[in-house]
């Protein structure tokens, strides 16, 4: 007898393969090491793994056309043939190497970019930025006022069908259009593109009718912007497209899926919509349910986000099960739909790859895999009762008792210290005009000074001398000299092209967060846990499980020998308590606000201890302070409000002669200038390159009073920029600020780019900044003479 079920949906699940064959094979194929054909068989099989696993996990609503290559919001910007004519597309097909110049850059003959280093100036990646609130990247769509679109391919058409051939039928997903608009990016300032609603639409509705054709009953349209701050203009465009899609298509049922958030205000505007399902996210935004269940239409499916798509905690299945019962009574089993809270994109693909994780934490956890498991004792819990489903659920349940009793998630000694901190910690002692006085008169640098941001080329050896310690064929003194080797080369080569602040290159470290998690008490690390952060960039984040503290020095004795090495000053470089805990699969039993302020103090000791050592200049990357930023502006102020304090907890210990540098990855600035200006950092550097610099006008119009090092050189792609379109970037930058207050540096650190492609740009850079110099001092002359 089949076993009953309420229908459950994954709603998306990662696409780099449990063994990251997707990044191997990108990266083989952009060096040219294998054809194209390979690639898309290695796409082939992943997806193939993909559906099967879901189908046999008992997912009944399982997602099409979740794979991309690089990014699905690119995916879509191709698809509907919003290509900027810079990329040569001149209609029809898109090859692939149209597409990876569109995310990565392209070499300077205008042919696309496979990856190999590019001299010129060629044609730049699209700009990149943060998915919502989370780490993953997507591609910026650019538009034209008078843009046209066409469809280009019907890869989703192609995968449903790809499916269908191994008998597995799918709902396939795309992005939604008011989503898509919404996201992109107007090639001038004349027009928004969410004007341009009614020339996309015909394109959704062609890409509809294939779907319907090829046999599709229900396509799954995500629309996330339904949970950001909407205005009336943006809450009538979804009426207008929702009716468009639905009355050209009226066969193929739409699931419109609403994720990161609640939809609160805009929740009359969704539900009014023709269409035959919505999803609402019940883990970020739990208390909407009761408000969703009254507004939701009787004829249409519910769709419950309860399991979290977003962190790797064991849900509490017979609370979920209790709290879901009476909606599932009440709608009856096809009225409503288990889910995911959004696309398991953002978490690992399987616990079960983990063999040397603590056995405890271990039985806390639930990956992507597990979640689907999850998901199937849901859907038959809630079809057939608890009783159904006890032995699931009651393991589930000692997990969490477990967990909630365990020694190893609290330390009394944190708790106290956290409840020690005064006013007096969070504030540097003299104001950033005194601090800077004293700085110029300890630490000599010349106008327009050059630096990097921290990591330089993490090259194949490195990587293979860090595999061979870790496996135990390297000693730990064969990798200290291997270590000190590489340090001192990278000393030598900076001072070389006369860059006038140097870092150590960070070869020691694995990862910006890894690094000093593992030296923190209260973190816990994978193996195989790998989550997209762009393209092939993937990233293991720790996993925080108890509280946090630093029970030893983790960064001073590389910067003790790398300073050893040189005259010039060597920053000490450290991560962020708030980048560090947003780029951290974060504990849910207490605040995200008190785990911060934990990090914060155990990086204040590490800052404390590089002042004592002799750090004139200490690097707080706060790469992923905007990240973590609340999509609703009601919650904003809170965030950053704890936020500031956290950095300013760890970085207000110094002296006023030591200065304090932080750096912010792609942003947005206009709404948080007040809370960058709070930080009260000496000198922030922040990624500007593919803005053309148009981030600068946030600090600009704020008349920002600190430092800034706007990025002059593109880390994301393989070009190499030329002096001038570098002094181009800068005479930019000069437009918006002041002189006395810029530095020269890439946007971001060096860590995934190739020697052969950073040693000639950061010449390149450093020439760009000595003709600025010149430049300067002309102008100078000139204003004496006259």
């Amino acid at each position: 007898m089949p076993t009953k079920t309420v229908p459950v949906a994954s709603l998306g699940f990662p696409r780099i393969g449990r063994h990251r064959e997707l990044k191997f094979a990108l990266e083989a194929y952009w060096s040219g090491k294998i054809p194209e054909s390979e690639l898309i068989e290695t796409a082939r099989k992943l997806r193939a793994e993909n559906w099967s696993l879901q189908r046999d996990s008992g997912i009944t609503r399982i997602p099409s056309n979740d794979f991309s290559f690089y990014d699905h919001v690119l995916d879509t910007a191709v698809m509907v043939g919003a290509i900027p004519s810079g990329y040569g597309w001149k209609g029809g097909d898109v090859s692939l190497s149209t597409y990876f110049a569109m995310a990565r850059g392209s070499q300077g003959d205008g042919h696309a970019d496979c990856g190999h280093t590019h001299h010129g100036h060629g044609v730049p990646a699209l700009e990149m930025t943060k998915w919502f609130d989370t780490n993953y990247h997507y591609m910026v769509p650019e538009v034209a006022e008078d843009q046209d679109f066409t469809l280009t391919s019907q890869k989703p058409v192609d995968h449903f069908l790809e499916a269908r051939a191994l008998g597995i039928h799918t709902r396939p997903v795309i992005l939604g259009p008011v989503t898509f608009l919404k996201l992109a990016k107007a090639r001038s300032a004349t027009f928004k593109p969410l004007g341009l609603l009614s020339k996309l639409l015909p394109v959704y509705v062609e890409l509809l009718r294939r779907l319907s054709a090829a046999g599709a009953d229900w396509v799954q349209i995500d629309e996330p912007i339904a949970v950001l701050d909407l205005t009336e203009g943006e809450r009538h465009a979804f009426s207008v497209a929702y009716k468009a899609l639905t009355e050209a298509v009226p066969d193929l049922k739409i699931m419109l899926t609403t994720y990161f958030g609640g939809l609160a205000d805009n929740l009359a505007a969704i539900t009014d919509l023709p269409v035959a399902g919505l999803h609402v996210d019940l883990t970020r935004a739990p208390g909407q349910l009761d408000d969703v269940v009254k507004a939701v239409r009787r004829d249409q499916v519910l769709s419950l986000g309860i399991i979290d798509g977003r962190n790797i905690w064991r849900a509490d299945l017979a609370s979920i099960i209790n709290r879901l019962q009476p909606v599932a009574a009440a709608r009856g089993v096809e009225g409503v739909e288990v889910a995911a809270s959004c696309s398991l994109l953002h978490v690992p693909i399987d616990l079960e790859l983990e063999t040397a994780l603590d056995a405890d934490l271990k039985s806390w956890l639930a990956f992507a895999t597990q979640k689907l498991v999850e998901l199937a004792t849901l859907g038959r819990g809630l079809a057939e009762g608890k009783a159904a489903v006890s032995v699931e659920v009651d393991a589930a349940s000692r997990a969490i008792a477990a967990r909630a009793s365990s020694p190893k998630v609290t330390d009394p000694l944190v708790r106290g210290r956290l409840a020690g901190v005064d006013a007096a910690m969070k504030q540097r002692k003299s104001a950033f005009v005194q601090r800077r006085s004293v700085q110029a008169e300890t630490i000599k640098l010349p106008l327009f000074p050059t630096t990097t941001i921290g990591s330089f080329p993490q090259t194949p050896e490195v990587r293979k001398a860090r595999s061979a310690h870790a496996k135990g064929t390297l000693s730990y003194v064969d990798y200290e000299a291997f270590l000190r080797k590489e340090t001192e080369a990278t000393i030598r080569w900076q001072e070389e092209i006369g860059l006038d602040v140097l870092v150590h290159g960070e070869f020691e470290r694995n990862d910006m967060v890894q690094y000093f998690g593992e030296q923190l008490l209260g973190f816990a690390f994978t193996q195989h846990a790998w989550v997209q952060s762009y393209g092939s960039r993937y990233v293991r984040p720790p996993i925080i499980f108890g509280d946090v503290s630093r029970p030893n020095p983790m960064t001073v004795r590389w910067w003790e020998y790398s300073q050893s090495l040189t005259q010039k000053p060597v920053k000490g470089m450290l991560t962020g308590p708030v980048t560090i805990l947003n780029w951290s699969f974060v504990r849910d039993d207490i605040a995200r606000s008190e785990t911060c302020r934990q990090i914060a103090l155990a990086i204040r000791d590490e800052v404390v201890d590089l002042e004592k050592a002799g750090a004139r200049m200490i690097q707080i990357d706060e790469a992923a302070l905007r990240e973590g930023l609340p999509l609703r502006h009601k919650d904003k102020q809170a965030y950053l409000d704890w936020a500031v304090e956290s950095f300013r907890l760890c970085s207000s210990g110094v002296a006023d002669g030591t200065q304090v540098h932080t750096h912010m990855c792609y942003s947005e600035f206009n709404d948080i200038i007040i809370a960058i200006a709070a930080m009260d950092a000496d000198v922030i550097s922040i990624e500007t390159s593919r803005s053309k610099m148009e981030l600068l006008d946030a600090f600009r119009n704020f008349k920002y009073p600190n430092e800034i090092g706007p990025g002059v050189y593109d880390i994301h792609s393989p070009r190499i920029p030329d002096v001038s379109e570098m002094t181009d970037l800068l005479s930019l930058a000069r437009r918006r600020l002041q002189d006395g207050q810029l530095w020269v540096n890439p946007d971001c650190g060096l860590k995934t780019r190739k020697w052969e492609e950073v040693k000639p740009a950061l010449v390149n850079m450093v020439e760009a900044a000595r003709s600025l110099r010149q430049e300067h001092a002309r102008s100078e002359e000139r204003a004496v003479i006259a």
